[in-house]
Order: C-alpha cells, then structure tokens, then sequence
C-alpha cells in the first residue's frame, strides 16, 4: 500500500513542486536552528577531482551550482531542442503568444528591479534575478487544479516558461561572464567542434556524446563562462533522430531527456534549493527588506512578472497578433500570468552569478526572492481556483 503511495506521488505533475516547498523549509529550519553549524559544514564540505596536473576542488555549494545545474541545463537544452523541432514552439503559431508574453515576462521586472536600483552599481547586477521563472514549480501549481484548468493554458505556461529559460541562458552567457581564459575557449571550442562533427555523423553512441561532453564542461569551467552553459551546448548537438546497429531509428534526445527527467526533478533542483535557501531570518531586518535590491526583487516577480506576461498577452491578442488560448478567457490567462512569478530556483541560481553568493544584503535578497515566489504561487492559485470552472 506504502509503496504504491510513493508511485504514484512521484507520477503527478504536482510532485516536483510540492517537494522544492519540502526542501526550502528544510533549508530554512537548518540555517535558523541548532543545526546551523551543521548546515553550514555541509555547505562547504570540501570535494575535489583529480586527473594528473588538472585539478577541480571546489565546496559541495559550488559542484551543485556549476555541476549539477549543468546537468540541469543540459535537460534544458534538450526539452527547449525537441519543442522548437517538433513540440510546441515548432510553428509561428504555437510560438507567437508564450513568446511575447514571455519577452514581457522579462522586460517588465528587469524595469522594475532598474526602478529600484538605479545608479547603484553593484546592486544593478541583480537585474536579471525577477526575469525568470521555475516551469516545475509553476506547472505543479497549476496541476494541482487538474482539468479544471484547459490544456492549451498549460501548453501556453510551458512553451512561455521554456523560452524563458532561453533567455535566461542567454542572459547568463552574455552578462554573467568573467575574465575569459583564451586556452580553455580553445579547447571549448575544439569540443564544440568534435560534438558537432559527432551529430552531423550520425553516431548513436550515448557514451562518446557524454565523454566530450564531459571535456565541454570541465573546459568552460576553466574558461571564466559559466559551466551550466556546457549543459546547454552539448543539448543542441545532441541529434533529434538516430539510428541503432539493427538499423531501428530512436530519438536520442528523448531518451537522455527521459532518463534525466526524474533526476533533476527528485534529485538536482531539490537539492539546489537546499543548498542555496537556507536564509538566516534572525539577521534580516524590516528596514533591509525594504531596500532597494529586495523590493526590485519581490516586485519584479509578484508584479513585474504578471503585468509583463498578461500585458504583452493582451496587446498581442487584442492587435490580431495571436489568440486567446483555447477555452480559456482573460481571468484565467490572468492567473498563469501570475503564476510565472515564481522565480524561486531559477532566480535563486540568477542571485547567485549576480552577487557571487555573497551576503552583503544579509540574505534579504533571497528571502525576497522566496517572498515573491510564493506570494505569486498563492495569489495565482487562489484567482484560478476560485474563477476557473468547476
């Protein structure tokens, strides 16, 4: 009985987001009670890799932020690869709405945070932190609502989430990169080139794509971009459709991305959030949540996000540009746009490159982060249940 339970916990769509809400106030009772000390040590717990003179050692904080959420990425990369060649953003069509709304999503809390802070210019690197959105905690709100919600409103949170995450990727790439290292591009660079003569090769090798991919990502570490970029561009070169030694065409990105599906969800994003939520609240003040950076932060997500998505929506609807998702109407297109305020890992991860995880804000800016996401998760699932049909 116990174990036909957990099945079919794991199945439901709700799960992976039920289970970041677990972790986070784990994450919280670790840092604030007698198990600081203990939170702490495991935070910094020292790993290191060896091979010869190449050496990577780095605290367990940093392998699950630029290890595993390359793994994560690289999931990414896949989903956001077979979507644009045969899912739900392979026509102008599918892509027109979820991707205005998707740029409003962006635009707006970027404006909102810059409103804030200004002529601050350390501050400003935040900008990015409300401009994402996590597509697991957002998708399990809305499932928690079943069939109540129509299809073509989860379709349209997923394909706006999914270039939301591009153009996070893009984000990161372009300004939260560092001091490059020209032998580390170059041997990038030369990865880059194997995978790609790889893919246009047609070798169905799992191993020789993960291999290089390996040497990718090890190289970009070095390279003074960062690593969780390696995810995405072994993604890209990782073909759509092969064929195996008895001549049986498979696709290979549905198979990498189905067998690391349930990793990252139960494993990775649960993990990162652990890592990285655990706020001090006894060190946060009134006044310091009140500060620039945290306000730009909570209402970039819980307003910024919601006028950006449904106000793009709405313009692009209302000029012919797209329609209204199928039996959907405007307050329930209003209740996903609220929900795509929920930054939480995503924006957790942006803070982290912004801010090189410092605590010069005294873990205000997470905390607002947090803040933000659930109050968009709550506010957004409330106005759903109480206007969709019943």
């Amino acid at each position: 009985m116990s174990t036909q339970f957990f099945q079919d916990f794991i199945k439901k769509e709700s799960t992976p987001g039920i289970l970041l809400i677990i972790v986070t106030i784990l994450a919280l009772f670790l840092e604030n009670t007698f198990m600081h000390d203990f939170y702490t040590s495991f935070l910094h717990t020292p790993v290191e890799i060896r091979f010869g003179d190449l050496q990577i050692a780095k605290p367990l904080l940093l392998w699950v932020n630029d290890g595993l959420m390359a793994v994560f990425f690289f999931v990414i990369g896949l989903e956001v690869k077979r979507e644009v060649k045969e899912g739900h953003l392979s026509s102008l069509s599918q892509i027109t709405l979820p991707g205005i709304a998707a740029i409003g999503g962006m635009v707006v809390p970027a404006l909102v945070f810059i409103a804030f802070n200004k002529g601050e210019e350390f501050s400003m690197n935040g900008w990015a932190i409300p401009t994402a959105t996590d597509i697991a905690f957002a998708l399990g709100i809305l499932s928690l609502l079943g069939n109540r919600v129509p299809a073509s409103l989860k379709i349209f949170l997923m394909a706006l989430a999914i270039i939301d995450d591009l153009g996070a990727i893009l984000i990161i790439a372009f300004f939260y990169t560092s001091e490059l290292s020209t032998i580390s591009i170059i041997i990038a660079g030369i990865s880059l080139l194997v995978l790609f003569i790889m893919n246009r090769m047609d070798v169905a090798i799992k191993s020789a794509y993960i291999v290089v991919g390996i040497i990718l990502w090890v190289s970009v570490l070095k390279s003074g971009v960062h690593a969780t970029l390696a995810g995405v561009a072994l993604a890209f070169m990782i073909p759509i459709s092969s064929k195996d030694k008895e001549g049986n065409t498979f696709s290979m990105t549905k198979e990498m991305e189905h067998d690391l599906h349930k990793w990252v969800a139960f494993m990775i994003l649960p993990l990162f959030a652990l890592v990285n939520a655990g706020v001090d609240l006894k060190g946060i003040s009134i006044e310091e949540m009140a500060g620039p950076v945290p306000m730009g932060i909570m209402l970039g997500l819980f307003v910024g996000k919601q006028v950006g998505v449904f106000g793009f929506s709405w313009i692009a609807i209302k000029m012919g540009w797209a329609s209204l998702p199928k039996d959907s109407n405007w307050i329930l297109l209003y209740g996903v746009s609220i929900l795509t305020g929920i930054g939480f890992t995503m924006s957790l991860f942006v803070d982290t490159l912004a801010y090189n995880d410092t605590q010069i804000y005294h873990y205000a800016d997470k905390l607002a982060i947090l803040v933000g996401s659930f109050l968009s998760a709550i506010v957004g699932y409330l106005i759903l249940h109480l206007k969709a049909p019943k």
